[in-house]
């Protein structure tokens, strides 16, 4: 009896450790199910939200368009000490390089990066490259440095050859220096730009947008919540749906509508002209007015909605109880409910004040030169001026620029930090 008593606890043992061992592939099952269910949705995010963020911040600093052009130049110019007309072989090997290019019809493409970082260059490297295109290899190969200046003298300049050496760096820092208004001199020490600096102020003016048109929806939609919240169910549910009007509509048409509004001939300068208020047309389209009239009712619904979410699960005894202590209705309000509609009010502001600052449709279509803001530009150098590696820089310092503003405002104001009461 003895050894059967001393033999069971080993048994027991045994009996808990498979059935710890069952637990934890179980466990692992469930994990496993759970991600392949999760793993879709994370694919999709990886591919349409992380790849393109790091694709563009990679190529604000990647461009090896002019090492890929002529490598053979910017190997023998690292010799050049950046004063003076470089040495012959250094002309000599551009010589041949364009030459190549011409024959090969990309010179263009060298002309265009040049261009960038010298206004003016794009001619002289075309007229020269078409020059060269007629020239003898053996020629160019004795006696390029001479046939290149020949070509053009403007190549002795050694500003020219500064830009040459500064475009031909794979990773370089100049875009994000331009999209800051910033340049690096020939000694190499950053500095103000000396030509046009705007990508400072259309920022600046961005935010400023956007802040106007975050406090305009705020005015605007937090009595229209209040109302929906309190009012009637069936008056609530009429209102609900003009409220949600604008989002069974195309964005395109409502900000043509627009348009129709605030052209010189359109409604609101018919309708002032008629009732004798102004005695002749407005200008209202293609203005920075225009801009944040139209952006502010198509926004109007992401204050709303977080609004009346909150406002709707705010008990009226609160007020009630607050009047029959012997408050006024407006410091009841502000000292009971207000603060209680702080989450709401918060997370609309922070939906508009996100959405609104890259906004690109509509201050396209209505704001002109005057109400464009820094996704317009950044749209410019993707379509028209092919500025990739620019419009890269200004959409990475944009997202740069949220983030800040967003912890700051998690810092400040964020939900942590409401206190209610």
């Amino acid at each position: 009896m003895a050894d059967i008593a001393l033999a069971a606890p080993p048994a027991a043992t045994r009996l808990t450790r498979e059935e710890a061992g069952f637990a934890r592939r179980e466990l692992t099952r469930r994990r496993l199910v759970a991600f392949g269910l999760v793993a879709p949705l994370l694919i999709f995010i990886g591919f349409a939200f992380f790849a393109p963020i790091t694709t563009m911040l990679h190529r604000s600093v990647y461009n090896p368009t002019v090492v890929e052009l002529i490598p053979d130049t910017l190997t023998v110019l690292e010799a050049w000490s950046g004063e003076g007309t470089p040495a012959p072989e250094i002309l000599t090997s551009m010589a041949v390089d364009l030459k190549r290019l011409a024959n090969e019809r990309t010179s263009g493409k060298l002309a265009e990066e040049l261009n960038r970082g010298l206004p003016g260059t794009s001619s002289l490297v075309k007229s020269t490259a078409r020059k060269l295109r007629r020239a003898e290899d053996a020629a160019l190969a004795t006696d390029g440095a001479t046939l290149l200046l020949d070509a053009n003298p403007k190549w002795a300049e050694p500003e020219l050859w500064q830009t040459v050496r500064k475009v031909g760096r794979t990773y370089t820092d100049t875009y994000f220096l331009t999209a800051l208004d910033l340049e690096r001199d020939a000694a190499g020490s950053i500095g103000a730009r000396q030509s046009a600096r705007i990508y400072v102020q259309l920022y600046t003016k961005t935010l400023r947008i956007a802040l106007v048109i975050t406090v305009l929806t705020l005015l605007l939609g937090y009595p229209l919540s209040y109302c929906l919240a309190n009012a009637p169910a069936r008056t609530a549910n009429i209102l609900m749906v003009f409220v949600l009007l604008p989002f069974w509509t195309s964005l395109l048409v409502r900000t043509t509508s627009w348009i129709a509004l605030l052209q010189t001939n359109g409604v609101v300068n018919s309708v002032l002209m008629s009732i004798g208020i102004t005695s002749e047309p407005l200008e209202m389209m293609f203005t920075e007015f225009a801009t944040i009239v139209a952006m502010t009712h198509i926004l109007l619904p992401f204050m709303v909605l977080p609004l009346y979410s909150v406002m709707r699960g705010i008990d009226p005894s609160y007020m009630r109880a607050a009047l029959s202590l012997g408050s006024s209705p407006i410091p009841a309000f502000i000292r009971v409910y207000f603060p209680m509609t702080l989450p709401g009010l918060s997370a609309g502001a922070l939906l508009v004040f996100i959405i609104s600052v890259g906004y690109y449709i509509t201050p396209a279509l209505v704001g002109g030169t005057d109400g464009q803001m820094i996704s317009n530009i950044i749209a410019f150098h993707m379509q028209q001026s092919n500025n990739w590696e620019l419009a890269a820089a200004l959409g990475s310092l944009l997202l740069l620029l949220i983030i800040g503003l967003y912890w700051v405002y998690d810092r400040l104001v964020g939900a942590d930090n409401i206190k209610l009461g």
